[in-house]
């Protein structure tokens, strides 16, 4: 647990206590990193913690004098549609334990351990989908933000087949949250993207996990704001690399990403199509109506909105639609409660007013977890190769606008 100081993000702490609840102490005062799971070894004489570090998921254990033994650093697999960190795992007796294990071209398998000795992987679920197929090449990127010299740390997916000599589009993929993070980890939708032929980047901008409290807590009543330059510092990063055409750059994200990706194209024209997918828009109309107003109001503002409304008007995406001219898709899910479809409606709405190229694509369903269902996820990726094979991306040219997005 943590002692709540009402921040954005708050990191969990490890903690313990004799069963009177005397002797509290805390064991990792020095990790600052969240864990995210924690088991008792079956002997009662150390503990297994998970946590993020740096896009990777550790698994450890720690003895009660506060010792740490790392175990694996190889734990993934929870998210099947996007390459967020996150993993499960479990203990057995006689210091055995089993976690999901998996990477950048593999989704989630079991692996099994014990004691500080090397696991071992048991299953390959995939291995008859995926071992004869050409996958993308991962790449992991390290950068400077323009903004203040802050370290960031990004990947790039190559389409498979990549060739240096060519130019290829670059698609910026952001994560949601915006108190998560991205790692070396499978994703069905980087996986199509790359193979539509898109070199595909995705970053942990600040306000991302695995890096430490003060990094998270960067954008705490400031969101969005110096994450747009750790972004664009990215993209500037992947193209400085080479083979990108400058000329074709898309974006997109969900949720947290979404929001960012609304408010990019009110801060730039460079890119060609973005599809803000299940974003926020208007954070009044958001904390006022969506599924949690105690929790945004209260961490993510230092006022309620009729105190302070244009402090949540100047970080609202709808502040800048008056600049936007880059084609912008909507996508949201019609029972989503977390991003409800009125944040899209007011970004579409106003989209159209203004007489910028957009469409709103409604999942029936769909919630917030919105590639919940293979279904649901097929439909996302689709309509969003289409927007931008629509504006000049792969799989078409500029002036083919026969498709049609349902």
């Amino acid at each position: 647990g943590y002692d709540e100081r009402f921040l954005g993000y708050q990191a969990n702490l490890l903690y313990v206590m004799d069963t009177d609840g005397s002797h509290r102490r805390e064991l990792l005062g020095e990790l600052d990193r969240s864990l995210s799971a924690l088991r008792w070894a079956s002997d009662g004489r150390s503990i297994y913690v998970q946590y993020d570090d740096e896009g990777l998921t550790r698994l450890a254990s720690v003895s009660l004098s506060g010792k740490v033994t790392p175990l694996s650093d190889r734990l993934s697999g929870l998210s099947l549609s996007r390459p967020y960190t996150g993993a499960q795992f479990d203990v057995g007796g006689r210091d055995t334990f089993a976690f999901t294990v998996g990477n950048a071209n593999s989704p989630a398998d079991i692996a099994v351990g014990r004691g500080s000795g090397k696991a071992r992987q048991l299953t390959h679920l995939s291995e008859n989908l995926l071992a004869h197929r050409d996958l993308p090449a991962i790449e992991e990127l390290r950068l400077e933000s323009t903004h203040d010299g802050r370290a960031i740390q990004a990947w790039v997916a190559y389409p498979p087949g990549f060739d240096a000599s060519r130019r290829y589009p670059l698609l910026l993929e952001i994560h949601g949250g915006p108190h998560t993070a991205y790692g070396p980890h499978f994703a069905a939708e980087v996986q199509l993207y790359a193979a539509a032929g898109y070199v595909v980047v995705y970053a942990n901008p600040r306000g991302s996990t695995s890096y430490g409290e003060e990094f998270a807590n960067l954008i705490h009543h400031n969101y969005p704001s110096e994450d747009y330059d750790d972004l664009m510092s990215t993209v500037d990063a992947v193209i400085a690399k080479g083979a990108i055409d400058p000329d074709r750059l898309y974006v997109t994200g969900g949720s947290g990403g979404g929001t960012l990706t609304a408010w990019i194209v009110g801060k730039t024209d460079r890119f060609r199509a973005a599809v803000v997918a299940k974003p926020v828009i208007n954070w009044v109309s958001f904390a006022l109506s969506a599924d949690l107003p105690d929790l945004f109001v209260r961490y993510w503002f230092p006022a309620m909105p009729w105190e302070d409304p244009m402090g949540y008007w100047r970080r609202s995406p709808l502040s800048l639609v008056g600049e936007v001219s880059t084609p912008t898709m909507l996508l949201t899910g019609e029972s989503d409660w977390r991003t409800p479809m009125w944040e899209s409606e007011q970004f579409y709405a106003a989209l159209k007013l203004r007489g910028v190229d957009t469409v709103l694509v409604r999942l029936p369903g769909a919630s917030h977890s919105i590639a919940r269902r293979p279904s649901q996820l097929l439909a996302k990726a689709a309509a969003v190769l289409e927007w931008f094979r629509r504006h000049g991306g792969e799989g078409g040219s500029a002036d083919d606008t026969s498709g049609e997005v349902t």
